[in-house]
Formats: structure tokens, sequence, C-alpha cells
């Protein structure tokens, strides 16, 4: 019996609310040894009074000393193995913006980029071009052409768009072209099968073709692709959890996994005042609402720490708002780390709250990798995290006699 196997069967049904707050690479480290990581550094007064009535841990998003892209990073938080089930970051892009896979497609996350004169990378994100300016140049390459194979060009936000392949025998078993790093020339698409060996030829093709559409930019001069993927299948928040679940987010990544496990993506917000107000408008549809907060993870990304800080700042108060509709479970928690110091995802154990009325509060009252290595749920995997707020919130009946 797999852990799905036992929700479905130990599922209780009742009117209780969970609400799931993932601050998007919300672990730190300090940036001198010593010092403190940025959730350390920020003024959380809202998180400390939550930390005083729940109980934290460290949660592990794949294995220890795994760093984990988005997708298994967040299928984790939702309660898939996503060891068992793994997505390719294209699948998520382009089910995020609404794109309706077809079984046989294959996705690409593409990002533009920014060649020098000797055709490498200079800038991976094409100096985070904004969505404006990026989504002319991702239509214009739908003029691309490929015999027999249907291309579809989507603009997705700032510097990313998705190309999804239609066509007989294509495979999404494709290596990336983004050397994940600057100074160097992208990668050609190479297979990593037998079955893949077209899709990496179309795409070669497809690249091809984009440099010469591109090539006159002063930013976007290029792409690199990213997460080929064919559409994957997933059991819903309903069938194995029951629950009504919705999504709120802003970029369509997060979106689309979302849509790919069940949940309603609901909402047009852009920024957390608005991603609240939807909340708010919403209680009483739903029975579990996620909620995805971008900035903490793009902010270390860019080695940025005083920005990440001020990003846990925003956060922070915001929580007030979420209070008040007196949720039964209230979780705080990342998807996986992202210090600014690495200035990349990183494998460390992130911190996560839970708070409801049944819980066992220990004894911290601020909310911080330090505290999280000594809270009262420990050192636990992230796909456990759903049983717990099942089971803080009624959901689950007892397991054997």
């Amino acid at each position: 019996m797999n852990m799905h196997d036992l929700t479905r069967e130990l599922q209780l049904g009742n009117d209780s609310k969970i609400v799931m707050l993932v601050a998007d690479g919300l672990g730190g480290l300090p940036m001198t040894p010593g010092g403190k990581t940025e959730l350390e550094t920020a003024s959380i007064p809202n998180l400390s009074a939550l930390a005083e009535v729940g109980v934290q841990g460290a949660s592990i998003p794949v294995k220890p000393g795994i760093a984990p892209g988005s997708g298994p990073g967040h299928l984790g938080l939702f309660g898939y193995d996503p060891l068992a089930y793994q997505i390719g970051r294209g699948a998520l892009e382009a089910t995020g913006i609404g794109f309706e896979l077809k079984e046989g497609d294959v996705a690409i996350r593409c990002n533009f980029c920014t060649l020098d004169a000797a055709g490498n990378i200079s800038d991976r994100r094409a100096g985070r071009i904004s969505s404006e300016e990026s989504a002319p140049l991702a239509i214009s390459l739908r003029q691309i052409k490929i015999p027999g194979v249907e291309v579809f060009v989507e603009p997705v936000k700032e510097h990313r768009f998705v190309v999804v392949l239609r066509g007989a025998g294509l495979s999404g078993n494709v290596a990336d072209t983004d050397p994940q790093k600057t100074g160097v020339p992208p990668l050609d698409p190479r297979a990593n099968d037998a079955a893949s060996q077209k899709t990496a030829e179309v795409a070669k093709e497809f690249l091809a073709q984009a440099r010469k559409i591109l090539a006159g930019h002063p930013k976007a001069n290029f792409h690199t692709m990213r997460g080929f993927a064919s559409k994957p299948a997933l059991p819903s928040y309903q069938e194995v959890y029951g629950l009504k679940a919705a999504a709120i987010a802003v970029y369509p990544m997060y979106k689309g996994l979302a849509r790919l496990v069940g949940m309603d993506v609901i909402g047009k917000a852009q920024t957390l005042a608005e991603q609240i107000d939807t909340l708010e408008k919403a209680w009483q549809d739903y029975d579990f609402f996620f909620i995805h907060f971008k900035y903490t993870d793009s902010t270390g990304e860019d080695g940025n720490f005083s920005e990440k800080v001020k990003r846990i700042e925003e956060l922070d108060g915001i929580m007030p708002r979420i209070q008040k509709l007196n949720p039964t479970v209230f979780i705080v928690t990342g998807d996986h780390s992202t210090p600014s110091y690495l200035k990349s995802h990183s494998w460390h154990p992130v911190p996560t709250l839970l708070v409801s009325d049944c819980c066992r509060p220990d004894p911290h009252t601020t909310f911080n990798e330090s505290t999280c290595i000594t809270g009262g749920l420990g050192h636990f995997e992230a796909q456990y995290l759903m049983t717990l707020a099942l089971s803080n919130a009624g959901r689950l009946g007892k397991f054997g006699a």
C-alpha cells in the first residue's frame, strides 16, 4: 500500500479549511561564517507570533543532499513522491498558461538569453526582459516551420516562453541546452535515449531558425531550451485526499503544477495583496488553498540577500489577513532552499511551520532555520506534510483496528 492508497482509505469529510503558503526558496544561509540567514535577519513579528502557538520543523524536499527543482519541490509539498512522479518543467509551463497538452506532445520551457559577439551566453535570462518586450519576440518564432511536426509557441512571463512539439515519434527525454553558467555557448539538444532522437533533431532545427530570427535583438538574441517533457498523469487532490483544492499563484509554472494535481487555479492576481484578496473571495468555495510567493526564490537566485530579507518581511506583513479567516490548519513553508550565498536551489532542509488548534506546540517563539532544526516536527520528508495537514484538520481516520 502506498501513501495515496492509505489516504484514500482513511479520508474523512468535514468543513475544515487548510491554507498552505509556499514561500519559494525560503531557506537560506549566512553570507559570512557565524552570521544570520535571510529569515533570521528579517523582522517577522507575525510569523513569530504564529511560532508561539504552532509547531515547526525542517522538511526535506526529496532526499537528504538532493537539491530539487521547483517541480519536485512542490510535488513533495503536495504529498506526491517526487521520485515516483517526475514532471518536466516544460509540461508545467505549458499547463500553467492553460495549454492543453495531448498524448505524444513534447513541451519545452524556453528562456530568452543574451549571446555576446563570440556566441557565448552573457546573460542567461536576457536581463529578465519584461513580458511586454518578450511576448512579441516569442510570437515571432511562430513563423518557424519544421516538416512533419506541428509547432506551438506561447509567451509565458518575462524571459520565459513555451514551445510544444506535436507529431509522430516524439519523446521528451532530451537534455537541456542551458549550460547553467555564462561565458560559454549554449549546448546542443541531446537525446538521452533512442526514442527521443527525433525530438532532439527537431529542437536543433527550431534553435537554428530562432537564432536567425532573434539575431538583431540587443538582449534577447537567442534562447535556451529546458525541461523537455511529455504530459504526465497524476491522481487528483479530490481523489487522494477528498479535498476541493484551489491554487492562487502569479507565475504560470506553479499554476501548471496545481492543475496537474487537480486544483482549480483561481483569480488573476499579480501581487501578494491581490492573492490574499482572491483567497478572501473564494474562502467558502474550497477546502484547501495553495498560495505561492515567488520572490523569496528569485532574490536568492540573484544573490541579493537584502532584497530577499525585504521579501520575507513583505510576506510576514500579510499574515494577519490570512489569520483573520481562521484557517483550521495554516502552513508556512518553501519548496526548497535558495540561499543568496549560493545563488541557486540547494539541498538544505526547508523551514516549515504548522499551526492548528490541535498541534503540539514546541518551545520556539520565532521561526527560522535554527529554530526549525530543534522544532517539534523534526526533520521530515516533505511528502508527509499533507498527511500532517489532513490529520490536524480532522480529515484522516484511524489506521487499523
